[in-house]
């Protein structure tokens, strides 16, 4: 299996859809959070991926991936997975927006870099999805 049938997949296009109703939920609340409340950047952008994650897990689970039965570590992968990609994805984009907009205001940065950390958060947290929470014997 080549990197770009993983993407170019019909499964691929099922979890952006899903991650379409995931991300309005999310994204009205992270900039909510972070413009409107005056949140920082970790709490507001931590609050919305919180907040979108049992949808996201159920959506990926019955309507992406199909998988029927249930297993603990699932719950337990599913929740590793997000976290990581969390932590990878918006740990990168702060301090690489930070360093390319030094010269912006810091709320533009910061808006800048929260939507950064979305477009590395998608692709990390597909493939984690795809091949270790939801995984079948032909992902093997």
């Amino acid at each position: 299996m080549s990197i770009i049938s993983v993407f170019f997949s019909r499964t691929f296009l099922k979890f952006l859809s899903a991650g379409l109703i995931n991300m309005l939920i999310s994204t009205i609340i992270m900039f909510a959070l972070y413009n409107i409340a005056g949140c920082g950047y970790w709490f507001s952008s931590a609050a919305a991926y919180i907040a979108g994650a049992a949808l996201n897990f159920f959506l990926n689970k019955y309507f992406t991936f199909k998988i029927k039965e249930w297993e603990a570590r699932m719950i337990i992968f599913f929740a590793l997975v997000i976290a990581a990609s969390y932590i990878i994805a918006y740990g990168i984009a702060k301090p690489a927006v930070s360093f390319l907009l030094q010269n912006y205001d810091s709320k533009i940065r910061g808006n800048i870099s929260l939507l950064a950390g979305m477009c590395l958060f998608t692709p990390l947290n597909y493939l984690g999805q795809r091949f270790i929470v939801f995984r079948r014997n032909n992902d093997r």
